[in-house]
Order: C-alpha cells, then structure tokens, then sequence
C-alpha cells in the first residue's frame, strides 16, 4: 500500500505527460506570399481538421528562418522555397522535400519613372528582392540577370521581405523589385510602377514545395500524410475557385477590407487576392520535369557557392525528394 502511495504521483505525472505530448498540434510553418497560399487556405477552410489534424499554424518572415526551426525541431512541415531544404541537407542536416507547392512566379516591377524597359536596362539601379540564397534570389542572378547578359555586380541587391520591398518602391528607395504574388499585384495598384518580366512566363519551375524533417516523417508519417492531403484540398480550392478562396485568406495579406489605389479607387482586397490566385498554378505532385528543373537550380546555387558539398561533388537533388505520399495518392 505504501509502495502505491509512492508511486501514485509519479505515475500521475507520466500520465500527465502523456496526455499533454498526444495533445501537442502539428505545426506548420508559412511566409506571408502567395506561393504559400495552400497552407492558409487548408488552415482557414477548415481541411486540416476534416482530416483529423489539430494544426498550429505559424509565420516566418524568411525561408532561412523556417527552415531552421523543422532543422531543430519546432515545426512539423513548412512550405517554403527548396533551395532551403538543398542547402541544409548539403550541410548535414536531414531534411526531406514531401510535395509541390507552387510553381514558380517573380514579377519584376519597376518604377515609371526611372527608364527600365528590359531586364537588360537595370544596369546601374538598385532593385528589391529576397535575402542571398533564397529561391528568388537564385533564380534572380542565375537565371534572370544571366540571360539578360548581366551580373549582380552590375546592380545594387536590396535583400529584404516582398513587404518592405513594395515600400520601397514607393518611397523610391529602390528602381525595381523582384517580387512574389500579391506583392507583385499590390504594387502596381498603389505605386507608378510596371511589369516588365515574370520568370514563370520564361522559365517556369517549382517554386514552392512542402519539406520536412527525415525524423518528423519517420515518427509522424500518418500526420504529415494528413497535412499534404488538406493542402491538396486547399490547392483544388485554388485552383477552381479562386474567389471563394480568396475571401478566406484575403485578411493575411490586406489588412483592411479594400485597398485604396493611385487609378480605381478603393478595390475591396478579396478582388486584389483573387486575381493574385489566378496568376498562380498550385499543384501537390512533382514531376520528372519539376525535378529536373530543381536540379538545375542546385547546379545553379554550386556556380553561386550558396551550395557546398563534400570533395566538390555534384548535389543529387532526388536525394532529399520523397515521393511515397504522391505515389500512394497516384497524382
């Protein structure tokens, strides 16, 4: 009797625990961009708990910062650039790339003011874009600038989030920017600016995807299933009717009901999102195509040197894709 005594605290402690560890959410991460639109939309149509999850979803201002916490443990998944998930794991760090996201859309948006009419033409300015190493900016002075016959020494790179970015643009810090959706759409409602160049249209690659750590598949598989199955919904939901997505997660990216532009007035933000949606192509599966393309920017990032592996060997891109939830849904 005394033994019990003892041992009933402790055992309802470890209950306790038990109970508090089986109640912990599943948590995923997101940057506030279109390209990450799925993850919210899953969020607040309720597809996460159609699928039995309890999920937890939390922001990040940078790929680099969402990826460091599935590296450490705080977050289940994320949908963010790949570029993340390829630099890490060149490093040593078990990461795994599960699903499509998004495939890719930068816009470069320019002032009307400043004489830029080709990407050839930003010689000498100064232009907005996301922080070195991440997909934008690989694809930026990889692809973009490399075609246009220009290095990024030929230029000043603001390093900086599509937000402050599209401010800049406005105040006139910078001549140009390279941004995502609905940035892309936002500036050229409130600024005199113009598109002169969308990626998508040229160069057209997975953009966005969904990775996770090596130990959260192998520990919570079932889960993480769950999770890309909601997002496959949220993506159907985008892709077939982007204006009911849109009132869904239109306040994540404009804070007030309409958005007030420099030639149509106020426009509420549902219309702005919408239009952003339609701009995108969203799509859960990767194909053979999609691979290659990935390849071809971890080939990219090793010309950068944002890419290191062990005795200079080429990085196998397939080594981190693990396709068996796409395989067993046959997408």
């Amino acid at each position: 009797m005394k033994l019990v005594r003892i041992l009933a605290p402790a055992l309802i402690a470890l209950a306790m625990t038990t109970q508090a560890v089986a109640a912990d959410p599943f948590k995923v991460g997101y940057i506030r961009v279109m390209d990450d639109a799925q993850a919210i939309a899953a969020f607040e149509a309720g597809f996460y708990k159609q699928q039995g999850l309890d999920v937890q979803l939390v922001e990040f201002k940078s790929g680099t910062d969402l990826i460091k916490a599935i590296v450490g443990g705080q977050l289940d998944t994320g949908v963010l650039g790949f570029t993340n998930a390829a630099s890490w794991s060149s490093r040593g760090a078990d990461l795994k790339v599960v699903s499509g996201a998004q495939r890719g859309f930068h816009a470069l948006v320019v002032r009307d003011d400043v004489g830029i009419n080709t990407v050839a033409d930003l010689k000498g300015h100064t232009l907005a874009s996301q922080k070195e190493g991440s997909t934008a900016d690989t694809v930026l002075r990889g692809v973009v600038l490399k075609d246009a016959g220009l290095q990024a020494t030929d230029l000043t790179i603001m390093g900086v989030s599509p937000q402050v970015a599209v401010q800049s643009l406005l105040g006139k810090r910078v001549d140009a920017a390279f941004l995502f959706e609905p940035q892309a759409s936002i500036a050229q409602l409130i600024a005199p600016v113009k598109q002169i160049y969308e990626i998508g249209a040229v160069w057209p690659f997975p953009c966005m995807v969904t990775i996770t750590s090596g130990e959260t598949l192998k520990t919570k598989k079932d889960l993480v299933w769950k999770s890309l199955d909601a997002q496959r919904q949220a993506i159907d939901l985008l892709q077939n009717e982007p204006d009911e997505a849109a009132k869904l997660i239109a306040s994540y990216f404009i804070s007030e009901p309409t958005l007030k532009t420099l030639n149509h007035g106020e426009v509420p933000r549902e219309e702005v999102i919408s239009k952003a949606i339609k701009s995108q192509t969203f799509n859960a599966a990767l194909s053979t195509e999609d691979l290659n393309r990935m390849q071809d920017i971890a080939n990219i990032m090793q010309e950068q040197g944002a890419l290191k592996t062990k005795d200079g060997a080429a990085y196998n891109v397939r080594s981190i894709v693990d396709l068996a939830w796409q395989e067993a849904r046959k997408l």
